[in-house]
């Protein structure tokens, strides 16, 4: 267990040294907002709701949970969105972080996944295979993964689990070096549009919560937290603009990413989430999977939820 700790913290010191988030220009507040596949920035920048700031941004772009939420611990973003288990590991491992708002996507967009060509029929299947899990231990898919081979009867010791940044899994998947992937959103995606075939999804199982986490020392910052007061009132209207023009935002995010039009139109369909206050809809179930996670052994420290929620800075 406290290997999980130090593992954590150690990644989050090796990333390096100063926060990147020092004064904007002029010696105005900034803020570096932590982002995953540019979903908050193209979200943002498509609504216009970024126009005529009072303080200054930068975006972060990251691979994953597990380097987003080490940066947030080393000081180098300020914010960071991330799905539910890693901001709640992150948390367990030490990092000083609260959750300040919430988005609720469809459970269907975590999956254990198969090549097209595989002789796995099932969850039970998997015993004595590879199974890699994106991105890392913790994370959503690994939830998924264990509560599946739990669902399966499948003693979990007969899968052989290891763990992949998303780029690097998805390479590894389409080259057929691994046999099962547990993995997530956009990337399922792909693999599905490129023939991959799902052996069970997160419908029953994940809270399909996502969390907009913000470390504690940006809070206490008075300036940074009228920032971050302001900065997740925009994000909250662009959540709802992006609902009500789905067509432009899809353009936008097709541009950003750099994506095929056509599996961009289909990321925005299942991942255009409202941003939600971090209320009771938010902890109650995160903290039932919290606490079924920590009985498996896979959390370094039980976490009450609600402790580590600000209400403060979602509008009200």
């Amino acid at each position: 267990m406290l290997s999980d700790r130090r593992t954590f913290l150690a990644g989050a010191a090796a990333l390096g040294l100063a926060a990147c988030g020092g004064a904007g220009k002029g010696g105005r507040t900034k803020l570096v907002l932590g982002d995953q596949v540019h979903l908050l920035q193209s979200k943002a920048e498509a609504a216009g709701t970024l126009n005529n700031l009072p303080y200054d941004i930068e975006w972060a772009e990251f691979v994953g949970a597990a380097p987003l939420l080490e940066a947030l611990n080393a000081g180098a973003v300020d914010t960071a969105i991330a799905g539910d288990l890693p901001v709640v590991l992150a948390a367990a491992a030490g990092a000083q972080l609260k959750i300040v708002a919430g988005a609720l996507s469809s459970t269907r967009d975590i999956g254990i996944l198969v090549p097209p060509g595989s002789p796995i029929r099932s969850v039970a299947g998997l015993a004595g295979h590879r199974v890699i899990v994106s991105s890392a231990r913790g994370s959503i898919s690994h939830y998924l993964l264990l509560e599946a081979l739990k669902e399966a009867k499948l003693d979990r010791r007969k899968v052989d689990i290891g763990f992949m940044l998303p780029n690097d899994a998805a390479a590894a998947f389409a080259a057929g070096r691994i046999d099962a992937w547990a993995t997530f959103g956009t990337y399922q995606i792909a693999a599905q549009e490129r023939g991959a075939r799902l052996l069970r999804d997160g419908q029953g199982i994940n809270t399909g919560l996502g969390l907009l986490a913000v470390s504690q020392t940006a809070l206490d910052d008075p300036a940074k937290r009228a920032a971050l007061r302001d900065i997740v009132s925009r994000l909250k209207q662009a959540s709802i603009w992006a609902q009500a023009n789905t067509e432009a935002y899809t353009r936008i995010f097709a541009k950003q990413t750099k994506m095929d039009p056509k599996l961009a139109a289909l990321v925005v369909k299942s991942q255009n989430p409202l941003l939600i206050a971090p209320d009771a809809a938010v902890v109650k179930p995160l903290q039932r999977v919290v606490d079924r996670f920590y009985a498996d052994g896979e959390l370094p420290a039980h976490v009450n939820v609600a402790s580590i929620v600000d209400p403060g800075i979602f509008p009200a």
